[in-house]
Protein backbone atom coordinates (compact mmCIF):
# COMPACT_ATOMS: atom_id res chain seq x y z
CA UNK A 1 0.00 0.00 0.00
CA UNK A 2 1.26 3.36 -1.10
CA UNK A 3 0.17 6.83 -0.48
CA UNK A 4 2.13 9.89 -2.10
CA UNK A 5 0.82 13.10 -1.85
CA UNK A 6 3.59 14.62 0.05
CA UNK A 7 7.03 15.37 -2.58
CA UNK A 8 10.12 15.43 0.23
CA UNK A 9 10.55 12.25 1.31
CA UNK A 10 9.69 8.35 1.36
CA UNK A 11 8.97 6.00 4.37
CA UNK A 12 8.70 2.37 4.55
CA UNK A 13 7.84 -0.30 6.70
CA UNK A 14 8.07 -4.01 6.40
CA UNK A 15 7.10 -6.82 8.62
CA UNK A 16 7.65 -10.78 8.28
CA UNK A 17 5.60 -12.24 10.70
CA UNK A 18 6.46 -10.64 14.47
CA UNK A 19 9.87 -9.10 12.80
CA UNK A 20 9.43 -5.69 11.67
CA UNK A 21 11.56 -2.53 10.23
CA UNK A 22 10.77 0.56 9.34
CA UNK A 23 13.28 3.19 7.16
CA UNK A 24 13.15 6.86 6.08
CA UNK A 25 15.42 9.06 4.34
CA UNK A 26 17.02 11.77 4.85
CA UNK A 27 16.44 14.47 2.54
CA UNK A 28 14.51 17.47 3.27
CA UNK A 29 13.60 19.42 0.00
CA UNK A 30 12.15 22.96 -0.05
CA UNK A 31 10.81 23.72 -3.48
CA UNK A 32 13.40 22.59 -5.81
CA UNK A 33 16.59 22.53 -3.54
CA UNK A 34 17.63 20.07 -1.02
CA UNK A 35 17.66 22.38 1.69
CA UNK A 36 19.05 19.22 4.19
CA UNK A 37 20.16 15.17 3.48
CA UNK A 38 20.45 14.07 6.75
CA UNK A 39 17.32 13.99 8.80
CA UNK A 40 15.40 11.06 10.60
CA UNK A 41 12.32 10.67 10.12
CA UNK A 42 11.82 7.86 11.76
CA UNK A 43 11.08 7.44 15.45
CA UNK A 44 10.93 4.69 18.32
CA UNK A 45 8.72 4.88 21.09
CA UNK A 46 9.93 2.73 23.77
CA UNK A 47 6.99 2.03 25.50
CA UNK A 48 3.45 0.49 24.23
CA UNK A 49 2.60 -1.50 21.06
CA UNK A 50 2.53 -5.20 21.44
CA UNK A 51 4.31 -7.29 24.39
CA UNK A 52 4.88 -3.63 25.55
CA UNK A 53 8.27 -3.90 22.88
CA UNK A 54 7.50 -0.36 21.78
CA UNK A 55 6.01 1.17 18.55
CA UNK A 56 7.94 2.54 15.53
CA UNK A 57 6.60 5.99 13.89
CA UNK A 58 7.83 6.86 10.36
CA UNK A 59 6.06 10.61 8.76
CA UNK A 60 5.90 12.25 5.38
CA UNK A 61 4.90 15.75 5.13
CA UNK A 62 5.77 18.63 7.00
CA UNK A 63 8.25 18.15 10.16
CA UNK A 64 5.95 20.44 12.41
CA UNK A 65 2.88 18.83 11.68
CA UNK A 66 4.20 15.32 11.72
CA UNK A 67 5.53 15.99 15.63
CA UNK A 68 2.12 17.60 16.77
CA UNK A 69 0.79 14.54 15.64
CA UNK A 70 3.57 12.05 17.12
CA UNK A 71 2.63 13.80 20.42
CA UNK A 72 -1.01 13.65 20.05
CA UNK A 73 -0.45 9.59 19.16
CA UNK A 74 1.92 9.14 21.83
CA UNK A 75 -0.84 10.38 24.17
CA UNK A 76 -3.13 8.54 22.56
CA UNK A 77 -1.24 5.54 23.12
CA UNK A 78 -1.11 6.01 26.85
CA UNK A 79 -5.11 6.10 27.17
CA UNK A 80 -4.98 2.66 25.31
CA UNK A 81 -1.69 0.76 26.45
CA UNK A 82 -0.47 -1.69 24.06
CA UNK A 83 -3.24 -0.89 21.37
CA UNK A 84 -2.04 0.71 18.52
CA UNK A 85 -5.10 0.35 16.65
CA UNK A 86 -7.22 1.60 18.73
CA UNK A 87 -4.69 4.46 19.60
CA UNK A 88 -4.65 5.32 15.67
CA UNK A 89 -8.22 5.58 15.23
CA UNK A 90 -8.43 8.03 18.31
CA UNK A 91 -5.74 10.10 16.61
CA UNK A 92 -7.57 10.16 13.34
CA UNK A 93 -10.75 10.79 14.46
CA UNK A 94 -9.51 13.68 16.49
CA UNK A 95 -7.13 14.77 13.30
CA UNK A 96 -10.36 14.99 11.63
CA UNK A 97 -12.48 16.55 13.50
CA UNK A 98 -10.22 19.43 15.28
CA UNK A 99 -9.98 22.33 13.29
CA UNK A 100 -6.81 23.25 14.10
CA UNK A 101 -5.36 19.32 13.33
CA UNK A 102 -7.18 19.34 10.32
CA UNK A 103 -5.10 21.38 8.84
CA UNK A 104 -1.90 19.25 9.17
CA UNK A 105 -0.24 18.25 6.36
CA UNK A 106 1.37 14.82 6.87
CA UNK A 107 0.90 11.15 6.98
CA UNK A 108 1.92 8.97 10.01
CA UNK A 109 3.02 4.94 9.31
CA UNK A 110 3.37 3.18 12.85
CA UNK A 111 3.82 -0.26 13.62
CA UNK A 112 4.57 -2.70 16.62
CA UNK A 113 5.22 -6.47 16.87
CA UNK A 114 1.46 -6.63 15.81
CA UNK A 115 0.28 -4.85 13.27
CA UNK A 116 1.58 -2.04 10.79
CA UNK A 117 -0.42 0.93 10.06
CA UNK A 118 -1.50 3.95 7.62
CA UNK A 119 -2.62 7.02 9.34
CA UNK A 120 -3.97 10.30 7.27
CA UNK A 121 -5.58 13.34 8.15
CA UNK A 122 -8.93 12.23 6.22
CA UNK A 123 -9.85 9.65 9.09
CA UNK A 124 -7.92 6.90 6.89
CA UNK A 125 -6.54 4.00 9.40
CA UNK A 126 -5.39 1.54 6.55
CA UNK A 127 -3.20 -1.61 7.76
CA UNK A 128 -2.02 -3.35 4.49
CA UNK A 129 -2.70 -7.03 3.88
CA UNK A 130 1.00 -7.97 3.01
CA UNK A 131 2.99 -5.97 6.13
CA UNK A 132 4.45 -3.28 3.81
CA UNK A 133 3.32 0.37 3.96
CA UNK A 134 5.42 3.20 2.27
CA UNK A 135 4.51 7.27 2.09
CA UNK A 136 5.81 9.88 0.43
CA UNK A 137 7.05 10.71 -2.79
CA UNK A 138 8.85 7.29 -3.18
CA UNK A 139 6.70 5.45 -1.52
CA UNK A 140 5.51 3.26 -4.92
CA UNK A 141 9.36 2.53 -5.78
CA UNK A 142 9.70 1.21 -2.01
CA UNK A 143 7.03 -0.42 -1.90
CA UNK A 144 7.48 -2.31 -5.48
CA UNK A 145 10.99 -3.20 -4.46
CA UNK A 146 10.12 -4.07 -0.85
CA UNK A 147 7.42 -6.74 -2.51
CA UNK A 148 10.07 -8.23 -5.19
CA UNK A 149 12.11 -8.63 -1.74
CA UNK A 150 9.75 -10.32 0.18
CA UNK A 151 8.55 -12.36 -2.44
CA UNK A 152 12.26 -14.43 -3.39
CA UNK A 153 14.38 -13.55 -0.64
CA UNK A 154 14.95 -14.84 2.42
CA UNK A 155 16.07 -11.18 3.76
CA UNK A 156 15.05 -9.85 7.37
CA UNK A 157 12.90 -6.85 7.19
CA UNK A 158 15.60 -4.72 8.25
CA UNK A 159 17.54 -5.82 4.82
CA UNK A 160 14.53 -5.05 2.75
CA UNK A 161 13.93 -1.62 3.73
CA UNK A 162 17.89 -0.77 3.40
CA UNK A 163 17.80 -2.34 -0.06
CA UNK A 164 14.01 -1.40 -1.33
CA UNK A 165 14.84 2.45 0.26
CA UNK A 166 18.09 2.19 -1.79
CA UNK A 167 16.43 1.66 -4.84
CA UNK A 168 13.59 4.30 -4.48
CA UNK A 169 16.34 6.96 -3.62
CA UNK A 170 18.17 6.39 -6.89
CA UNK A 171 14.24 6.76 -8.59
CA UNK A 172 12.76 9.62 -7.11
CA UNK A 173 14.32 13.03 -7.03
CA UNK A 174 12.53 14.03 -3.49
CA UNK A 175 14.46 11.20 -1.91
CA UNK A 176 17.69 10.29 -1.00
CA UNK A 177 19.96 7.21 0.44
CA UNK A 178 20.81 9.04 3.39
CA UNK A 179 18.75 5.96 5.18
CA UNK A 180 17.39 5.89 9.10
CA UNK A 181 16.32 1.93 9.65
CA UNK A 182 14.92 0.97 12.78
CA UNK A 183 13.75 -2.06 14.09
CA UNK A 184 11.81 -4.28 16.56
Amino acid sequence: MTTSPFHATTILSVRRGRDLAIGGDGQVTMQHVVAKADAVKVRRLPEGGADNAGVLLGFAGSAADAFALLERFETKLKDSPGNIKKAAIELAKLWRTDRMLRRLQSLLVVADRSCSLLVSGSGDVIEPTDGIVAVGSGGAYATAAARALVQHTQQSPEQIVQHAMTIAGELCIYTNTKITVLTL
